[in-house]
């Protein structure tokens, strides 16, 4: 008999003689653990549910409220922020202004933030400011950068908040951090989708060995209302809206790519944020609007390679406005064909077993979309640069505990 099947076993005994006909049995997942088989709930969940009642019971400690920024790219006023205030007023806001920098942008008053435009990262960086992009959303990346949090959620300013099916509103924020805390299972997919959600469990089948999960990276939110289109899909479908509220959360299962969008996505800094690199978007680049699905495309390599989950589903934000599509056009030509070569790069990237920090993993990534992708256009050489000038900046803004121990 194997140990995890023999755990599984003791456990599942000890379980039915205490709560005589209770069933469901999560305890076997751990080590034993007395509050386990009384809870029946992961470790990780009941952390979740005892955060979560002590945050209802004290209003002035929303949680993770000193752990978590939230970064916003702009180029007008935050009036949106109105309708997020329930949620977002007890948190730290970064804001990066897009731009002309001499325009004021104005914030609601009661919001705790920062404003940073280009004046103030070209001061910051220096020469590697050019890294960070401009006249496009990608500049929220900068965001990331200078935050000094663990966590990071990122929301665009046509984001509004969405409703259930039962018309209450949701609290996008407290849904990401969910499942930031609950564990991923990328190895093996259980039909349930989430696991560790309330009512949720691993299905018949699904191997003992891999319950425990491990460490989610990301958290990727869905929208009501617009659409996340292409240009030529909003083209032929002008006035599609989505209405479908679909109530589930499921990890990406390794190996498999996805269209990482960043309008409602968050994420730990601390075990993906110097890979969240939204690239060289917009003002003097060919390209646009592939920003956030080419960090999206790095960071889930990535995330193989170090065995860390990315969720995507719940939350849904209302997304209010759709973009021109004959602008997108432009911005996006290119990158329709060029993603045909890009896809199947990321398909077959695999990093070195030495890599064994994102920013080792990120360089040779660079390296490697140098070497592969720069004979489709020059593009890609000064991008993979411009990932290297990136985890420099990063290291720079963010010393290691051995540079500043100075061990």
């Amino acid at each position: 008999m194997t140990p995890i099947i023999a755990r599984f076993l003791s456990n599942f005994i000890f379980l039915f003689h205490k709560k005589g006909n209770q069933t469901k049995c999560l305890p076997y997942l751990y080590p034993p653990h007395p509050l386990n088989f009384f809870t029946h709930k992961t470790p990780s969940i009941r952390s979740i549910d005892l955060h979560l009642s002590t945050t209802m019971a004290s209003s002035t400690t929303p949680l993770l409220k000193d752990e978590l920024d939230i970064v916003i790219p702009t180029i007008r006023n935050l009036d949106f922020l109105e309708m997020w205030r329930p949620f977002f007023q007890p948190y730290h806001l970064i804001i990066v202004q897009d731009g002309d920098p001499s325009k004021i942008i104005k914030v609601p008053e009661g919001f705790d933030y920062e404003l940073y435009n280009r004046n103030d990262i070209n001061r910051i960086l220096g020469p590697k400011s050019s890294c960070i992009s401009f006249k496009d959303s990608a500049c929220r990346c900068f965001g990331y950068m200078v935050s000094k949090k663990k966590y990071i959620f990122t929301i665009d300013d046509d984001c509004f908040v969405a409703k259930d099916p039962s018309g209450n509103d949701i609290n996008a924020l407290e849904q990401h951090i969910k499942n930031l805390l609950s564990p991923s299972t990328p190895f093996f997919f259980n039909t349930l989708y989430d696991p560790y959600r309330e009512g949720a469990d691993f299905v018949r089948g699904y191997p003992f060995s891999l319950r425990e999960g491990v460490s989610t990276a990301v958290s990727h939110g869905l929208w009501l209302n617009i659409p996340d289109y292409d240009a030529p899909t909003q083209l032929v479908k002008p006035r599609e809206r989505n209405t479908r509220f679909v109530d589930a959360v499921m990890t990406i299962p390794k190996g498999t790519l996805f269209p990482m969008c960043g309008m409602n996505l968050a994420f730990d800094r601390e075990l993906i944020g110097p890979a969240m690199y939204f690239g060289l978007m917009g003002d003097g680049q060919p390209i646009g609007r592939y920003d956030d699905m080419w960090a999206g495309w790095c960071i889930k390599v990535i995330c193989d390679h170090l065995g860390l989950g990315v969720k995507t589903g719940l939350p849904y934000i209302w997304h209010s406005k759709a973009s021109n599509p004959f602008v997108n056009l432009k911005k996006e030509y290119k990158g329709i064909y060029w993603q045909e070569e890009l896809i199947p790069f990321f398909q077959g990237a695999t990093l070195p077993k030495e890599c064994t920090t994102v920013q080792s993993c990120y360089k040779e990534l660079s390296k490697q979309v140098k070497a592969k992708l720069g004979k489709i256009d020059d593009y890609f050489n000064k991008l993979a640069d411009a990932m290297v000038t990136w985890i420099e900046a990063w290291d720079e803004l963010n010393p290691s505990a051995e540079i500043t121990n100075g061990k």
